[in-house]
């Protein structure tokens, strides 16, 4: 009798194998799903059924196709040439793949895929042995035929064929090793390892769009920082970040700088997982190599956060991100010191310039700030969050006031023509730039006011042309 805890599982899975069954073919439940039943982890096996259920079965797509008609509500044929049906019944998605035995030419992205009929063929295909178990429907017996129940056990991880072999099928495969290492927990094996340093600059046949999705998936573990500290040391951040092993600066006896790579994965660690957040903190101090000199016995890394800000970009852009992602990572990463520039406490118009400059990053932004400080001296660390809680508070009280969220001149361009009497052009929107650092600088002032100080600023103009 299969453990209770696996019921939502059975339930889901029932109709499915019967189907497959009676049709004289046998349905595996394979992926994520197996090896989180096995590890008793019912909250990551409820989020699993929550979306794809994946399977392998000895029927060829046609029968598939066939099998699938009739019970599902509706039926994806678009990997049908690698062996994938996937279909939806209610709000459950399956996703059926002819057990398989395929491998990647050395220079190729395409896999060639030739059908077969052995589940132990095809999980020896798979990523890592802890991957490489099914569950055979509807009775769910365990098959492991390369030891990923022991490797999960030992925290191992291991591939099923000699790491080298695997890696060649899949090269993609040697930055998903960074990332099950850290969300299981996982110790590489030191052919795994070896096999990684070897091979890395196979990565570079592997499109941008899955080496990212790769990435975000590792920015959204408890600790990125095993994973990218992996990526580092084997030379796979060579082949797709290059500009994280350029943080490893080396360590000046004399001027004793902080190794930024060190700190970098600290504050990515320190930051709550939020994918885009993770991602400002893994790039906001990229630009310290380009900007470190030397003054006066001590280190500098003067306007780190504008050259870094254009390396985020183009980074950024080259692992294919969307446009409103990179925008968003990039303002974060040049904003990052900005509360760092209020030294001397926070007035009003200080309080309203940050917040309009942080616009909808600000909590991203203020949690970026608070994680960005690593240091181990706890007063300097106690006073950066009281400044922080200083902010905080100002904020608030100064939202009670005013609209702070919103800050706009108090008078609009309509209104500015109106009262000048002149046409759209560069005059209105000098004008609406005059009326918004007045409002920055001391607040609303009222629609009176606002027309005064407009009339003396345009008499000034007209005085002075």
């Amino acid at each position: 009798m299969f453990p209770e805890r696996l019921r939502p599982l059975v339930d889901a899975t029932a109709d499915l194998s019967d189907r497959f069954r009676s049709a004289g073919h046998t349905l595996y439940l394979v992926g994520g799903s197996v090896r989180d039943a096995i590890v008793a982890d019912v909250d990551a096996l409820t989020a699993e059924l929550g979306h794809d259920l994946d399977f392998t079965t000895d029927a060829r797509p046609d029968d598939i196709e066939d099998t699938l008609r009739g019970w599902a509500d509706a039926v994806w044929t678009q990997g049908k040439r690698f062996g994938t049906i996937a279909c939806l019944r209610g709000d459950q998605k399956y996703e059926i793949t002819t057990h398989r035995a395929e491998a990647y030419h050395p220079d190729s992205r395409k896999p060639e895929v030739a059908f077969g009929d052995s589940i132990e063929d095809d999980l020896a295909r798979r990523d890592f042995t802890v991957n490489a178990m099914a569950l055979r429907l509807p009775d769910l017996e365990l098959i492991d035929p390369f030891g990923g129940l022991a490797d999960l056990a030992a925290h191992r991880l291991r591939t099923p064929l000699d790491p080298d072999v695997s890696f060649a099928d899949d090269p993609l495969r040697m930055l998903r090793a960074a990332r099950f290492m850290a969300k299981l927990d996982l110790e590489p094996t030191g052919e795994l390892v070896a096999a990684v340093r070897a091979g890395h600059g196979r990565l570079s046949i592997v499109s941008a769009e899955r080496v990212r999705d790769e990435l975000d998936k590792i920015m959204v573990v408890p600790v990125p920082s095993t994973a990218l500290w992996f990526v580092v040391r084997t030379g796979l951040a060579d082949e797709f970040l290059p500009e994280l092993p350029g943080l490893a600066l080396e360590q000046d006896p004399i001027h004793r700088h902080k190794d930024v790579l060190g700190h970098t994965l600290a504050v990515v660690d320190k930051t709550s997982p939020d994918r885009l957040l993770r991602l400002a903190a893994l790039f906001h101090d990229v630009g310290k190599p380009r900007t470190r000199a030397f003054v006066d016995g001590g280190v500098t890394f003067h306007h780190h956060e504008v050259v870094g800000a254009r390396m985020t970009r183009k980074r950024m852009l080259a692992l294919r991100y969307p446009n409103d992602e990179v925008d968003l990572v990039t303002e974060l990463v040049n904003l990052h010191l900005r509360f760092h520039t209020y030294r001397l406490g926070w007035t009003d118009r200080a309080v309203r310039r940050y917040v309009r400059d942080a616009g909808p990053l600000l909590d991203r932004l203020n949690e970026l700030t608070r994680c960005d400080c690593t240091t181990r001296n706890a007063a300097k660390a106690r006073a950066l969050d009281r400044r922080m809680d200083e902010l905080v508070d100002r904020i608030a009280a100064l939202r009670e006031q005013e609209e702070l969220d919103a800050i706009r001149p108090d008078l609009d361009g309509s209104q500015v023509m109106d009262r000048l009497g002149i046409a759209p052009g560069r005059d209105v929107g000098q004008a609406l730039e005059f009326l918004l650092e007045l409002r920055m600088d001391e607040g609303p002032l009222g629609e009176e006011e606002a027309y005064r100080r407009l009339d003396d600023w345009w008499a000034d103009r007209i005085r002075t042309a």
